[in-house]
């Protein structure tokens, strides 16, 4: 009888779990933004791109064609691609890139995972107009933890340059000076009220009096953490990176590019109009950045359905914090917690410590001036304990690992920074210039890892959105200046960790994180800020298979595309 039951209830649990089929076009589409007409690469014509709508226990089989003229991959951020590297889609990594003509079809099932994430190219700088939300409901029947919305709405943070921004990053590399800044952010692909030619095209969010909405904010910025606030209106954060939180109220979220947070809003405000709007968090001094902020408008119907020729009330704007307000974002990041009592690991086998941040390059010999435009005659770039991470081009890292391909990369990826500094302090300028290489560390299936994540004060300090593909990981702790394993190990908040899939490191400061290691193949570690990922900062793990077809890593594609 409890063998019957069993199995009628994993009947009804694959029966009401769905194969979902899309086609995304990627292609050249004239965009007209900032009273400026030029072809940006999206998908499908849109920008932002297709919302994918899925039920936890879903696949989604998504068949990309490649009808632009640069090279592209699709990754699906945060989608944990249990034994299905092959669609995880960064460049060089788990694939080779789609050429222009050509086609990929990525597979992969959700499971375990419910909230928002979302997807983006992950080739050069091509996600800053190839990119969409990925919304994922509890399996059908069951509610949310949460009172259920009236409505939902994806709300999409990007970041807008007047030109290709592949020619932006290709002069940056070119020059081995920053790149330019963008020329705004964007709101569901929309600059807003306070830019020029901008008004008319400026989103609206509808609300009505007593409704309850769910708005899934995703900071798809390219390189900016933004604020994020909703005039007059409380913000109930319910969750973050598909996963759920325990609810608080807040005015204001900051959100790291990748990073997605879930809140709900009331329709408890007198019916008018109200400016939604994201601004920077900049934590780099010095450091130029673009300072404009983007709205939307939340509106109640009751103002929509003016008579018509009535003019519309202007709408409220939100108190913002400044710029460089630390202090702000500290505070929010504190209130996350998971909603109950999780498995933490408690016993570690991989204790890692890895420093990241920025450095320079000493103009090499055969360089002209015009090559060398960075501070003082170098080059930008950045690492991870001294490696600054150089990716395959003939091979992707999960074939040359699945294949035994040698030459394409070691595993002697250092676990403890090679020379011990005042990692926020004032740092020798003989440590300013990294190591290159193509580093990967090696771990058994099933290890229980630990990882201090360790700003450093190279160049400039500022905080760092580290995202690991292919996992989850808890939030154990953060703070500021050098971690300290003897006091800060006290702070370990091992009973209801946050789990998320992308982590600030706070400016001059650290982060500790835990997992387990039970997802076999070539996962990328890096920065989110994609100039930095471009500069080299960047690693990754090596995840052996286990015991048996369920610990080990699918067989790749027929259509898995050639270097």
């Amino acid at each position: 009888m409890i063998c019957y039951v069993l199995g009628l209830v994993l009947f009804f649990a694959m029966a009401s779990a769905k194969v979902q089929y899309h086609d995304f076009v990627v292609q050249e589409t004239p965009v007209k933004r900032l009273c400026k007409s030029l072809n940006a690469i999206t998908v499908n014509g849109q920008l932002p791109g297709p919302t994918l709508e899925v039920y936890e226990g879903d696949t989604l089989v998504v068949n990309v064609v490649n009808r632009a003229k640069y090279n592209v991959t699709v990754h699906w951020h945060g989608v944990r691609q249990m034994r299905t590297g092959w669609a995880d889609g960064p460049e060089f990594v788990t694939q080779c890139p789609i050429r222009p003509g050509g086609s990929y079809t990525y597979r992969f099932t959700i499971r375990g995972q419910e909230g928002t994430l979302w997807w983006h190219a992950h080739s050069s700088w091509l996600r800053a107009t190839v990119y969409g939300a990925l919304v994922i409901r509890p399996r059908q029947g069951t509610p949310y933890p949460f009172p259920k919305p009236n409505r939902e709405t994806p709300i999409l943070l990007g970041e807008w340059w007047n030109r290709d921004p592949i020619s932006v990053i290709r002069q940056a590399t070119r020059t081995g000076a920053a790149p330019n800044v963008s020329d705004a952010y964007t709101i569901n692909g929309q600059p807003g009220d306070l830019y020029n030619c901008s008004k008319q095209d400026t989103v609206i969010v509808p609300i009505d009096i007593g409704e309850r909405h769910l708005l899934r904010v995703i900071n798809a910025a390219l390189n900016q953490e933004l604020f994020f606030s909703v005039a007059n209106h409380q913000l109930t954060v319910v969750g973050a990176d598909a996963g759920y939180l325990k609810p608080f109220t807040t005015n204001v979220l900051m959100l790291g590019p990748g990073q997605t947070t879930d809140v709900l809003i009331s329709g408890d405000q007198a019916a008018g109009r109200y400016y939604i709007a994201a601004k920077p968090y900049q934590s780099a001094q010095g450091v130029a950045f673009d300072n404009t902020t983007t709205t939307a408008i939340l509106e109640y119907k009751s103002v929509a359905c003016l008579p018509k020729g009535a003019a519309k009330p202007t709408p409220v704007f939100p108190s913002l914090p400044a710029f460089n307000d630390t202090a702000t974002v500290t505070a929010f990041t504190n209130k996350l917690r998971s909603p109950r009592r999780v498995s933490v690991p408690l016993e570690i086998d991989e204790n890692l410590f890895f420093t990241v941040g920025l450095g320079l390059n000493q103009c090499p010999p055969n360089f002209n001036s015009n090559q060398c435009q960075g501070p003082n005659g170098t080059r930008f770039t950045a690492s991870m304990n001294n490696v600054s991470f150089v990716l395959p081009s003939n091979w992707s890292l999960l074939q040359a690992h699945k294949f035994g391909v040698p030459g394409v990369f070691t595993t002697d990826f250092p676990a403890q920074p090679p020379v011990t500094f005042d990692y926020t302090g004032n740092v020798s300028r003989s440590l300013w210039q990294p190591q290159t290489g193509t580093k990967l560390y090696k771990m058994k299936y099933g290890s229980r890892v630990q990882i201090v994540i360790q700003g450093t004060s190279i160049v400039t300090a500022e905080n760092h959105p580290m995202h690991i593909h292919g996992y989850d990981f808890y939030i154990l702790a953060q703070g500021f200046g050098n971690f300290n394993p003897r006091t800060d190990t006290k702070k370990f908040n091992l009973i209801d960790p946050p789990m998320r899939n992308t982590v600030g490191v706070p400016v001059n400061g650290w982060a500790v994180i835990r997992f387990v290691a039970d997802n076999p193949g070539v996962w990328l570690m890096h920065c989110h800020l994609d100039v930095h990922i471009s500069w080299g900062l960047a690693m990754a793990f090596v995840v052996e298979d286990g015991v048996g077809e369920l610990e080990s890593l699918e067989a790749p594609p027929h259509d898995l595309p050639i270097c």
